[in-house]
């Protein structure tokens, strides 16, 4: 900025601006358009084809790639039985993917929970460990999860076979990262005055997490079961190299595969079956994350002023 600049500013005035596009170039106080136009390009860019994909579901022909006229037949209305709701292969893939969901939502949650706790309550080398463990499974690719528990199931652990078993302790394995990280974050956030004021009030421990600490986690858990719920629904890796028979095999390969032959409209339906509930349930869990963490503000705020 020029001395001139400097001094208007200073002094309350109207800066000058220069005149002619180099003017406009050094103009700090010039409106980011460039920018702008480059995230609408961006977003243009990444969510059209998302759009095109979803118009295609509704198409009422059979063609995968132009729009005839709008319907619902690749939905639940197809003559030939191959639509979304009625074709058996597709709610069988279905009802798995959900399956498998809900199941490694259940499991990898509570038990990302308490190790996020006992890491943070631990010290010494091994927490330091343990925490670096849980961050090396978050970056580690996952192709290298499904191949490697894959070996484990075929040759090691034998009694385990590939299939809905197999793909359920994979997921877990590798979503666990997910509520270790983000209740680490809030433990990071509360401290622990809480827990200490419940045990100089009469409190044990266990009551301590029990009866304070849970309830201030729940913002985290809440989020948590949000994010591995619409993770797993879209993992493909983890559970095409732990699937068994054609029964287990969940939306995201049966979407691969029939991609890859001649594809009718039925597989956007599907894919955009995915889409909405992943998105529904990350709409959810951003949703309760603010309202819960919105009531715990105020209680945090009149702690600290106690």
């Amino acid at each position: 900025m020029s001395e001139t600049a400097v001094d208007a500013v200073a002094l309350g005035t109207p800066v000058p601006k220069a005149r002619g596009a180099r003017g406009w170039w050094k103009d700090p106080w010039r409106k980011p358009r460039i920018l702008s136009a480059i995230t609408w390009a961006y977003l243009a860019w990444s969510i059209l084809p998302v759009l095109i994909a979803i118009a295609i579901s509704f198409n009422a022909g059979r063609s995968n790639t132009d729009i005839q006229t709008l319907g619902l037949r690749w939905w639940i209305n197809d003559p030939d039985n191959g639509s979304l709701f009625q074709d058996p292969d597709l709610r069988r893939a279905m009802v798995q993917t959900y399956s498998l969901s809900i199941l490694t939502m259940l499991i990898a949650v509570p038990l990302g929970v308490a190790f996020a706790i006992g890491i943070d309550r631990w010290r010494g080398r091994p927490a330091r460990g343990a925490n670096f463990l849980m961050l090396f499974t978050f970056v580690m690719p996952e192709i290298i999860i499904g191949v490697a528990l894959q070996m484990v199931f075929q040759h090691l652990l034998k009694f385990v076979h590939l299939g809905t078993t197999a793909q359920v302790l994979g997921l877990v394995t590798y979503q666990i990262s997910y509520p270790v990280i983000i209740v680490r974050a809030r433990l990071l956030s509360i401290g622990k005055e809480y827990e200490e004021a419940a045990m100089d009030l009469g409190a044990t421990p266990r009551q301590s997490i029990r009866g304070v600490l849970l309830p201030l986690l729940y913002p985290a858990i809440f989020a948590s079961l949000a994010i591995v719920f619409a993770d797993t629904v879209d993992d493909f890796v983890t559970v095409r190299y732990l699937s068994g028979s054609g029964s287990s095999e969940p939306l995201s390969i049966k979407i691969y595969s029939v991609a890859r032959a001649a594809p009718t409209p039925a597989v956007n339906a599907a894919a955009t079956f995915m889409l909405v509930t992943t998105t529904l349930m990350i709409g959810l869990g951003y949703l309760g994350y603010r309202r819960l963490s919105r009531g715990q503000e105020g209680d945090v705020k009149a702690f600290a002023q106690v």
